[in-house]
């Protein structure tokens, strides 16, 4: 016998074929991939060759007049032999200027400060002290300062400006400081 082939069957084979080509289009296929390549882009700039701008208008330099341009571009320190409170010759330049620097202020007002090394009593580093310290303000005033704008100190051996001890250290103690006390431009 021969099955018969009528419009259930039809209709049941229709939908089993629905069913599988409905499953089959949902079925996902892998994406192709094609070549990408970045979009052309413009080239970097170009460095900057130009120089660079000046630093800042403040100047370091110290201020005309002021203490600081006094001990930099003058100097502030004399230096004398073991025992002597003469003037050395070494010493008659940087005295010039301070003379001249000092003429070209005059409104400053200085204080020469007389220093010794460690060796003798303290009485007579005080009094070698006091006699150095007067040799300055005698140059300064032979060379046109008024005495009335220098006054002298004598600090003996009590303010070294060398630590140590031997005859590199007692030679720069024995030294004449010229400080500025008054009348300078403040920064």
């Amino acid at each position: 016998m021969v099955p018969s082939f009528n419009t259930r069957s039809a209709l049941r084979l229709a939908l089993i074929a629905t069913a599988t080509i409905s499953m089959a289009a949902c079925a996902s296929k892998p994406k192709p991939t094609y070549p990408t390549t970045a979009a052309p882009t413009a080239p970097p700039p170009a460095p900057d060759r130009s120089p660079a701008p000046p630093p800042s208008a403040v100047s370091q330099a110290p201020l005309p007049g002021s203490e600081q341009d006094f001990v930099i571009n003058v100097g502030d320190r004399v230096y004398f032999d073991f025992d002597r409170y003469e003037v050395r010759a070494d010493a008659t330049g940087l005295l010039d200027s301070q003379a001249a620097w000092l003429k070209r202020y005059p409104a400053v007002q200085v204080r020469i400060e007389g220093n010794c090394d460690e060796r003798g009593t303290r009485e007579y580093n005080l009094a070698l002290g006091a006699r150095r310290a007067n040799a300055v303000r005698d140059y300064l005033a032979s060379h046109g300062i008024d005495a009335a704008r220098i006054t002298t100190v004598s600090y003996g051996k009590e303010k070294p400006i060398d630590l140590g001890s031997g005859e590199e250290a007692d030679q720069k103690n024995r030294n004449a400081h010229t400080a500025i006390v008054g009348g300078a431009r403040m920064r």
